[in-house]
């Protein structure tokens, strides 16, 4: 197994650095950032106020070491836990508005998860999150033909402080360099995406992405939630969310745990089904431009 570092502390100085200004895009900019590029900031999401508690929350959970190095760890269930404020961020207004007006569908949550860097860490590899049949690492789910995840930065991503990478338009190759599940250790086009702690990044499943290594003297942590629309089911059933975790949610979160199987789909569709529509403004390149 591979566990060298992504990237040196001296190459940072050269790695380019995302310059986008996330709070001037307007909706149809954010839709088209996150299809074309595979990836949208949304800024300033969460208050110092809510930060600071939920930071005192998850940094209570016990936490458990990946199998490359010790200084990055995860907590996989968090809504298993005690973590009101935390939880509660799982139906954020403005993330939630943002992810209707993409997918113009219900969403349903399908994980929430904590992610910690510590300082060593050497940087997650470049992968992505979509297994179109399944795998060892993310299991059936990852099979979803559709599925976004934000990620809520707890800390503020600094060049040596584990900052976000992604590696822009990489979800739209049809070359063998883009099977999702091809690994990379770092990449020339790789690109720094770094913020104020409270914003997110959102993400493409499909997109090549990872993070820089931790050569700060302080943690990186961020709370990670994937949805995706009702349509868009796993290829076969999966493990559903733990029942009595799902009771004791918050009123305003229980509507996106729904059954991890749901699959909005007409198998037996026809050639030309009865009162087909002419027009769908989700696949109009208008949906960018507003």
């Amino acid at each position: 197994m591979d566990t060298s570092f992504t990237n040196s502390r001296e190459s940072l100085a050269s790695t380019e650095v995302c310059q986008t200004d996330w709070s001037s895009l307007n909706r149809p900019a954010q839709i088209r950032s996150l299809e074309v590029d595979g990836f949208v900031v949304l800024p300033d999401l969460i208050s110092t106020d809510e930060i600071t508690a939920i930071r005192e929350e998850l940094d209570r959970l016990e936490t458990t070491a990946v199998d490359y190095s010790e200084n990055q760890r995860g907590h996989r269930h968090v809504i298993a836990t005690d973590s009101p404020n935390t939880i509660r961020l799982i139906a954020n207004p403005p993330v939630i508005e943002f992810l209707g007006d993409l997918f113009g569908d219900e969403l349903i949550c399908t994980s929430c998860m904590f992610s910690l860097a510590q300082p060593g860490h050497p940087g997650i590899a470049i992968h992505t999150d979509s297994q179109p049949y399944g795998s060892k690492i993310f299991g059936k789910q990852a099979s979803s033909p559709v599925l976004a995840r934000v990620l809520y930065y707890l800390d503020d991503l600094t060049p040596e402080r584990s900052p976000f990478k992604v590696i822009p338009g990489s979800h739209l190759s049809m070359h063998r360099d883009g099977n999702p599940y091809r690994r990379y250790l770092s990449h020339p086009d790789e690109v720094m995406v770094t913020g104020k702690a409270g914003s997110a990044a959102v993400l493409n499943q499909t997109v090549f992405h990872g993070n820089y290594p931790n050569h700060s003297d302080s943690d990186r942590r961020m709370l990670g939630v994937a949805y995706r629309p009702a349509w868009a089911g796993p290829i076969d059933d999966v493990t559903e969310h733990d029942a009595q975790a799902v009771a004791r949610l918050p009123d305003e979160v229980k509507p996106y745990f729904r059954s991890k199987n749901t699959r909005d789909i007409d198998f037996d569709v026809p050639n030309r089904p009865d009162n087909l529509e002419t027009d769908a403004p989700g696949i109009s390149p208008g949906r960018w431009t507003g």
